[in-house]
């Protein structure tokens, strides 16, 4: 595994305790950069990167969407790009590019971004009631049956494309994984949709960001959801959270329900050797004056994640394999 951390397109702080962490691989997201799906911006990026020691091994952004999900006209102009975005990483050997199914508006929703834990850290939270408070979203009459057909669409035109680029497509879950969000379906929610989702076009370049947090909130055991999954895990999000799909809250990773070193020794087992990082930490003493310090994306939380990280990873690689301890 490559314990790996997200990162702007240019150098900053976060790179330097990126390097000063002894990390070398990068994933990347393009805050602020304008159709950073062009070539020209990509090489630039990854070389960037390369210039700096580290290896551009995931983007995790999205391009322009939403009439993709909901299956409006303009669609094909929007896969399209994604097409492009698949060839020039493939040109430049960005391994895996990280998407969700969501209709952006709704996004990634949180109802609290200071809930406290230990030490007086905070940390986000959602609840469902809060959530719909908001009334219906402007989409809330789509169904969940054109969204499946809206879905399979995409893969179709997407899937042949990532073979021939050679980049591997890690599918997210929703998040929260509950469904519907202000009247918008959602179909990433449980470990049988993402079986049901990779059966639809079945392919080696077709696979999972395995985002701890959210298969614990769907109630799954997480260890036995990566060994369902195993074949099929391109990129990991190593987090937890405590409570349920309509109300939860994100934990220290130390501190949360799963049991963390059984996902690594699950890891292990699955042979699994893509890149792992830490996801949606606290914000600790100090962060609260930083423009970077947003909830969940802090500095200090993801040094003390890493750390608890590569600690685990070594514990689990160490330990003797089943059939060896049988012997």
């Amino acid at each position: 595994m490559d314990t790996t951390v997200m990162l702007p397109p240019r150098p900053d702080r976060r790179w330097t305790l990126a390097q000063q962490l002894g990390i070398d691989t990068a994933v990347v997201r393009f805050w602020g950069e304008e159709e950073w799906w062009e070539y020209d911006t990509l090489v630039r990026t990854k070389n960037r990167f390369k210039d700096h020691g580290f290896s551009l091994d995931v983007v995790e952004d999205r391009p322009p969407m939403e009439k993709t999900v909901l299956g409006k006209e303009g669609r094909d102009e929007e896969i399209a790009t994604v097409k492009q975005l698949l060839r020039n990483m493939g040109e430049l050997g960005i391994e895996v590019y990280c998407w969700v199914w969501t209709e952006l508006p709704v996004g990634v929703p949180r109802t609290s971004d200071s809930i406290p834990l230990r030490g007086g850290s905070l940390t986000t939270g959602y609840d469902h009631r809060d959530m719909e408070g908001a009334g219906p979203h402007p989409e809330a009459g789509i169904t969940e049956e054109e969204l499946w057909d809206n879905l399979q669409y995409f893969l179709d035109e997407i899937v042949p494309v990532a073979e021939e680029a050679g980049v591997k497509l890690a599918l997210h879950p929703d998040d929260p994984p509950i469904s519907p969000v202000r009247g918008v379906p959602r179909l990433v929610t449980s470990l049988e949709s993402f079986e049901r989702i990779l059966e639809m076009h079945p392919s080696p370049n077709h696979g999972v960001t395995f985002c701890q947090g959210n298969f614990a909130a769907m109630g799954e055991d997480v260890p036995e959801a990566i060994d369902r999954l195993a074949d099929d895990i391109h990129f990991v999000h190593f987090r937890d959270v405590e409570g349920t799909p309509d109300s939860f809250v994100e934990t220290w990773q130390d501190e949360g329900p799963t049991d963390m070193l059984a996902t690594m020794r699950a890891y292990e087992a699955a042979g699994f050797d893509g890149p792992i990082r830490p996801d949606h930490v606290p914000k600790m003493a100090g962060e609260d004056d930083r423009e970077e310090a947003h909830a969940g994306y802090t500095d200090m939380g993801r040094l003390f994640a890493v750390g608890y990280m590569k600690g685990l990873m070594e514990q689990a690689a160490d330990e003797p394999s089943l059939d060896d301890r049988r012997n």
